[in-house]
């Protein structure tokens, strides 16, 4: 055994085992089991998916580049709420407050365990199997909620221009259509969704990068600084900036299938917290900057006017093309999180095995299917009203990873962290006050109607854990720890027999 091996093993509280399997809890009686991490490298990586590609740095990058963003479609709202200078501000600041924390964290956490749940083993692995279900049922619904926006926002761009597709049968039509394509290109394989990220996120961002261009001979900084303060819808524009800024831990239930995650996860989260940010501030410098302010016209779908009035009708066209292809990059990268995090839950006993089983291209079948249903059955509600709902959830979601955060330091800062904060216990607390903050402000700001459905979605996960238990004691479900991935009391009882020898 290697003195690195050897300073891995450690003891923890029960509670805090990864051990997350409800089925097992009667083969040790103490108050204290072993604990060691899953950090490793040289970690085997599962027998089913042996043969299958794991995703690069790159398709990693626009991975995370469509999880949290997509470019600036849906930030026309923060104009709309609170005018030019504090749209601009806001995603200024707001990255300092909330996407750096959160990426930092992903970066951690998602090193120190390299699988397919994600978030999911955070918050079990430090609160225990309980909270680890609620959190991944909170967060599987805000991503499906999430996802919901994506052809709402495809069709909002195209109406302008295809008007029969604002409502009735054909937009159904086209919800359908679409969530069935894009739902077939995610069961082929996440390589394949990672390169289509890629050729999709370039394809979005160059009509802003000409717009910039043929915006700068019209600019007017004076326009940037216009602001109302008596006139600023607090709640949309928090929910705006939130729902565009967020989502970065998505990409730890794609931790399994990426390539070197102790390497490339850090480094991709860094280069997507640099894309995310200027695929926002540039395009808003330009719209705002180089036309007159009509601040009721700037709603989802507005970019595409702003185009046309600075370049033509062309510029116009290209914009929406690239909001289209944006919202299908969107839609991809999210249903592949969701997907994956069932996959990886049910691999760790949380849920049924047969959300486990995998296609043939690798992909969780089950978990595709689930989404894609989640998706057509809540595309129905408007865009703000999904965006304020799945943000209250995943505000709830977040809590809990926070608390995983500082309580995994706290209990066990002897555990190997591939990529650690450099900063100490009060530092990562201190680290995490403002995005606990600005979450009680999204929160408190909420529709009471909002605030209601969400309540109710939170009741129904309290229910579903016991009940799941409860179809394992009777054996109606088959509930399993999968075998690919390390059993980490098993390999500590090892470690320890050697010491001893």
């Amino acid at each position: 055994m290697t003195l690195l091996q050897k300073r891995r093993i450690i003891t923890v509280n029960r509670s805090a085992s990864i051990e997350m399997s409800h089925h097992n809890n009667n083969n040790n009686n103490n108050n204290e089991v072993p604990y060691t991490s899953v950090v490793d490298d040289e970690t085997p990586s599962p027998k089913a998916t042996d043969k299958i590609r794991k995703v690069s740095m790159l398709p990693l990058i626009f991975l995370i580049f469509y999880e949290v963003s997509g470019g600036p479609f849906g930030v026309e709202d923060s104009v709309n709420a609170a005018g030019p200078l504090l749209a601009l501000l806001g995603f200024i600041i707001f990255p300092f407050v909330w996407s750096i924390p959160e990426a930092l964290i992903t970066a951690e956490m998602g090193t120190m365990f390299p699988e397919n749940g994600g978030y999911v083993v955070w918050v079990s692995s430090a609160l225990g199997p309980f909270w680890g279900f609620q959190q991944g049922w909170m967060k599987w619904l805000s991503g499906v909620i999430d996802n919901a926006l994506y052809p709402v926002l495809f069709l909002d761009y195209l109406k302008s221009g295809v008007p029969a597709l604002g409502s009735g049968l054909p937009r159904v039509a086209a919800i359908l259509v679409l969530t069935l394509m894009l739902t077939y290109l995610n069961y082929r394989g996440l390589t394949i969704v990672g390169w289509a990220a890629v050729l999709m996120g370039v394809f979005s961002i160059l009509p802003f990068a000409v717009m910039g261009l043929i915006s700068i001979p019209q600019l007017e900084p004076s326009r940037w600084l216009v602001m109302d303060l008596g006139n600023v819808n607090w709640n949309l524009y928090l929910n705006t900036l939130f729902w565009n800024l967020n989502y970065w831990d998505s990409i730890s239930t794609l931790a399994g299938e990426v390539e070197n995650p102790n390497q490339t996860l850090p480094k991709a989260l860094y280069y997507g917290v640099i894309l995310v940010a200027l695929s926002y501030i540039f395009p808003l410098l330009s719209g705002t900057g180089a036309i007159p302010l009509e601040r009721e016209l700037w709603t989802d779908g507005y970019f595409s006017d702003v185009a046309k009035a600075l370049g033509g009708a062309w510029l116009r066209w290209w914009v929406q093309a690239a909001a289209a292809t944006s919202n299908m990059g969107m839609f991809l990268a999210e249903m592949s999180s969701d997907s994956f995090q069932l996959l990886g839950m049910a691999e760790r006993g949380m849920l049924p095995d047969f959300f486990a089983k995998r296609s043939r291209y690798g992909t969780p079948l089950l978990g595709i299917l689930f989404s894609a249903s989640g998706v057509v059955l809540l595309s129905w509600l408007s865009f703000q009203e999904i965006v304020a709902a799945e943000n209250l959830l995943y505000c709830v979601g977040m809590i809990l990873e926070f608390i995983a955060f500082v309580r995994m330091r706290m209990k066990h800062p002897a555990a190997s962290r591939p990529y650690k904060i450099p900063i100490g216990t009060v530092g990562s607390i201190l680290m995490c006050v403002p995005p606990t903050l600005l979450i009680c402000a999204v929160v408190a700001l909420s529709s009471l109607k909002v605030a209601a459905v969400s309540f109710v979605m939170l009741i129904i996960g309290f229910v579903m854990h016991p009940c799941l238990n409860h179809m394992d004691r009777k054996r109606w479900l088959k509930f399993s720890i999968s075998s690919d991935l390390p059993d980490l009391q098993q390999e500590t009882r090892e470690c320890q027999e050697t010491l001893i020898r």
